[in-house]
């Protein structure tokens, strides 16, 4: 489903597999356990790049096994609701810089996944960004509004992804400022961004330091998630 693997101070959390990388129960425990072994694990000069495997970045909530439940179709769907929140609530917090490598769609909750990062990378030949929510018939959860306020600067862009549920090919992401950058297959957007690490890493940040000034930067994210602010100090001469 997911592996963390740690190079040095990278740390490479890839979702494994030629499939859709649906986020059921199962799968959305794996990340969360992955995010606090970072969490715990890491120190100045460390960062998280989050890529997958195939043509798939996330294809969102596992709703075919919410389906299977017959009528306890809404309870499921519920509760994978409320079991990514902590996700979303850990990528804001994270004591440092976080890129998401999108080589493969990314869609309803594989896009909230992504775009939680701080840097958002796609690769140009394949793939697009899509909030499926309206053609499917579902309205979105509140912190997944949230977030794409939070971080679709755009009026206009806001809209075309949650109000035309558009699927934004890379380069239309990229002009409309969802995502940082796009490059030409797979392997050069993981290489982007593991150049993009390096020079992160090399600065050597606080990591609580960094992670209150993400958190200053999208309050409205951080007073639904329940994250709370703390003063931090460190003296640097």
């Amino acid at each position: 489903m997911c592996t963390l693997e740690k190079r040095g101070d990278l740390f490479l959390l890839t979702l494994t597999g030629d499939n859709e990388h649906r986020l059921n129960p199962s799968m959305i425990d794996k990340i969360r356990t992955a995010l606090h072994q970072v969490r715990t694990e890491a120190k100045p000069g460390s960062v998280l790049i989050t890529t997958a495997e195939g043509k798939f970045f996330s294809n969102g909530f596992d709703l075919a096994w919410a389906q299977a439940a017959g009528s306890g179709f809404r309870d499921r769907l519920h509760h994978m609701v409320e079991s990514f929140r902590p996700v979303v609530a850990a990528l804001v917090s994270l004591p440092l810089p976080t890129i998401a490598a999108v080589t493969g769609h990314a869609a309803a909750a594989g896009l909230m996944l992504a775009i939680s990062h701080d840097y958002v990378l796609m690769r140009k030949d394949r793939g697009v960004l899509y909030m499926s929510e309206l053609d499917i018939g579902m309205t979105l959860p509140d912190y997944f509004m949230v977030v794409m306020r939070s971080k679709i600067a755009s009026p206009i862009a806001l809209r075309n992804v949650v109000l035309q549920a558009a699927k934004l090919k890379s380069m239309e992401a990229l002009k409309m400022g969802i995502i940082d950058s796009v490059h030409e297959s797979p392997t050069e957007t993981l290489a982007a961004s593991l150049c993009l690490a390096e020079k992160l890493g090399s600065r050597k940040w606080n990591g609580d330091v960094y992670s209150e000034i993400r958190k200053a930067s999208f309050p409205e994210i951080c007073k639904l998630l329940g994250l709370a602010h703390k003063q931090v100090l460190v003296a640097r001469l």
